[in-house]
């Protein structure tokens, strides 16, 4: 199974409640993952492409491959922070 995904990855959960409070009151997703995200794929507005189960950290991978498409799912904490996970879709 495949996926897309965007993510806003920061180091707090209190950063990360903040953004999806702006993200509820209609903010753009990849504008706030360019200014907030320290991924690298925050220059891309949060976008990681397509990848295949298992290939992210399991508590990620759970959150892409079980819930919910197109909407903005977290804090999910993980070992590299706290990510705001939109997945885009599965096949």
């Amino acid at each position: 199974m495949k996926a897309a995904a965007l993510h806003i990855l920061v180091k707090t959960e209190k950063e990360a409640l903040a953004i999806l409070e702006q993200l509820k009151k209609g903010k753009n997703f990849a504008a706030l993952a360019e200014r907030h995200s320290t991924c690298p794929s925050g220059k891309r507005g949060g976008n990681l492409g397509e990848f295949r189960r298992g290939q992210m950290v399991k508590p990620f991978d759970d959150v892409v491959f079980k819930k919910e498409l197109l909407k903005v799912h977290g804090p999910v904490k993980t070992k590299f922070g706290y990510h705001l996970i939109k997945t885009l879709y599965r096949s």
